[in-house]
């Protein structure tokens, strides 16, 4: 499937997978900046895509830097009508400032096919074995 890409911005890099049959194509800084123990930011990554209608792109974090630095990435819907810049949100879990150069890999974009849905309302839904047991209900 080809996907339409706008470069923004000069510095922008074009998404790419790092490794054959990888899921997520690495997003990348236009820029360098630092990061706060405990901040938050939204970063522009200097891009528009068309995402095709029946496929969503979902922007993700890079498990590497979660994992490695505490920066944990929220990612976002790019519904298949949106034309504007693409961003990544960022924040800093840890207790140690981090600093991102320019072309880093600070998230990575998956490409989803989605289906649309009706809903009917209902006064009762059907039984399962888990019923109503929510967030604790299975144990440890």
């Amino acid at each position: 499937m080809k996907i339409k890409i706008k470069r923004i911005h000069p510095d922008a890099q074009i998404p790419k997978y790092a490794h054959e049959g990888d899921a997520g194509l690495d997003l990348c800084t236009i820029e360098a900046f630092e990061m706060e123990p405990g901040e938050r930011k939204s970063i522009p990554l200097g891009l528009a895509i068309e995402i095709p209608d029946g496929y969503v792109g979902l922007v993700s974090e890079k498990s590497g830097l979660s994992h490695k630095y505490g920066i944990k990435g929220f990612g976002g819907v790019i519904d298949s009508g949106y034309r504007g810049e693409i961003h990544a949100g960022v924040m800093n879990l840890s207790d140690k400032y981090f600093k991102f150069e320019k072309g880093h890999k600070i998230a990575q974009l998956l490409i989803q096919k989605i289906e649309q849905v009706d809903f009917e309302e209902v006064k009762e839904l059907s039984n399962t074995s888990r019923g109503e047991g929510g967030l604790g209900s299975t144990g440890k």
